[in-house]
């Protein structure tokens, strides 16, 4: 079975779409994270959850 490591963010409701963008970019280039869920509020608030697999790497000892 997968294991996810989660992370989440909350964008303040002043940031445009395009800083949005570019903040989870940087998170999938650079960290290797996958959008899980985003939720857009009616104020403007960004609720975005990210999510990577956590690798286990078996012993062959």
């Amino acid at each position: 079975m997968l294991e996810y490591s989660y992370l989440d963010l909350y964008l303040p409701r002043g940031t445009t779409r395009e800083t949005a963008r570019r903040v989870l970019t940087e998170h999938a280039e650079y960290g290797h994270w996958e959008l899980d869920r985003l939720r857009l509020y009616p104020d403007g608030r960004r609720y975005v959850r990210l999510r990577r697999k956590i690798v286990r790497v078996a012993s062959t000892l």
